[in-house]
């Protein structure tokens, strides 16, 4: 490719051999033809003017050489053929150079043609090598569709969502002792709460104190299966597990949705609809956990500082927590022995009031035990037997006897 420049106004534009050679060849066989029929007609004026010559001298002598008219015409006419000989060489002469320029060109015009032929035969058998290669591929890539949809049909739909989970974990745990040496990556098995995720990526620092927490979910789907699920079907309950779990963020592993140009570019980010909530494809399980892993461990040293400050704060709440649990034991307690101190006084002053009672009868009974003993002391047997004459009668006799 090369520029020309445009006499007349100055513009240049691209132009390549084949157009060159074209413009070349247009322009010398021009300039060839103006030369040729400019030098014929030189020729011919030169021609006319000698046979004018030839003509006048003949009429000049006409008369005096009419006897040798038959020898000086055959001399003309030797002549003639002279000077016609001679132009022709004169010709012949100045069309040798243009005849072989023009050679030359069409030479270099048919060089450029067989060039521009190669060319585009070689531009051609690429394009059709290249277009072979393509169709090759395409063909590979049908086949290798028809492959799966085949492997899908054979497969039940938890069948391909075990698969999904094998090639992740599959695809974690080549990497594990490497990348990730201090990470817990296990299945949830954990539905005490009535639900659970897939698995459970979990990673700590040298202190133990957890830095980043990833709840899992893989969602696969046969190309056969009747109905057809959406990837947003699944994101209020991965949000539900990731909260139950108390994990940091929630990951949807999906192959859901195969022709979506969304799900197909990259990692999706979904938090404008759950709170740190990703989808992503397959081969973008390991990428979504390093670049969570690779932006918490950049924030480590506050998350440090903060479980430090969250550990005394805890201790000092603790602390808190003791002594209003052993106040509010104290006060229960001091309530308790109060009212059990006050109905103990209430005992007490009523056993008094009991006891002042009994000391008032027993005051009285000694009364009554003072007069009845003052009774007894008066009372003597004459007294008992003044009204009763039997009774009189024994004593008398007891006495009669005591006497004998």
């Amino acid at each position: 490719m090369s520029d020309i420049e445009c006499p007349h106004c100055h513009q240049k534009f691209e132009m390549d051999a084949a157009g060159y050679a074209s413009i070349v060849n247009q322009v010398r066989s021009a300039e060839f033809e103006a030369e040729i029929a400019s030098r014929i007609a030189d020729a011919e004026k030169a021609h006319a003017m000698a046979i004018q010559l030839a003509e006048a001298k003949i009429i000049e002598q006409k008369d005096s050489e009419f006897a040798n008219k038959d020898k000086q015409i055959e001399r003309l006419k030797g002549d003639l053929q002279k000077k016609e000989m001679e132009i022709k060489i004169a010709v012949s002469d100045a069309t040798n150079p243009l005849q072989n320029q023009l050679l030359e060109l069409q030479n270099r015009v048919n060089n450029a043609d067989t060039e521009k032929s190669l060319m585009e035969k070689t531009l051609t058998e690429k394009h059709q090598i290249e277009l072979k290669a393509k169709d090759q591929i395409i063909q590979m890539k049908d086949d290798e569709i028809e492959l799966r949809k085949d492997m899908k049909m054979k497969l039940s739909t938890k069948m391909l969502g075990e698969t999904l989970e094998q090639h992740c974990e599959l695809q974690f745990n080549k990497l594990r002792s490497t990348a990730f040496p201090r990470a817990y990556f296990e299945k949830d098995n954990d539905a005490s709460k009535g639900t659970k995720g897939d698995f459970i990526f979990k990673e700590a620092d040298a202190n133990d104190v957890q830095f980043i927490s990833i709840m899992f979910e893989m969602k696969n789907e046969g190309d056969e299966t009747k109905s057809k699920k959406k990837n947003e079907d699944f994101l209020e309950k991965l949000d539900k597990d990731r909260k139950a779990k108390g994990c940091e963020y929630a990951v949807l592993v999906s192959l859901l949705e195969a022709d979506n140009d969304l799900y197909n570019d990259g990692i999706v980010d979904m938090s404008h609809k759950y709170d740190k909530m990703y989808v992503v494809r397959p081969q973008f399980f390991i990428p979504i956990i390093t670049l969570l892993r690779n932006a918490a461990l950049k924030s480590i040293e506050i998350r440090n500082e903060l479980a430090l400050i969250k550990s005394q704060n805890i201790e000092i709440e603790n602390f808190e927590n003791d002594l209003l649990d052993f106040q509010e034991r104290f006060a229960k307690n001091y309530d308790l022995a109060s009212r059990q101190f006050m109905e103990a006084i209430k005992r007490i002053d009523k056993s008094i009031d009991e006891l002042q009672k009994t000391k008032e009868q027993l005051l009285k009974s000694g009364n009554n035990y003072r007069l009845a003993n003052d009774k007894a002391q008066d009372l003597s047997v004459k007294k008992l037997t003044r009204n009763n004459p039997t009774m009189k009668a024994k004593f008398d006799a007891l006495e009669d006897n005591e006497e004998q």
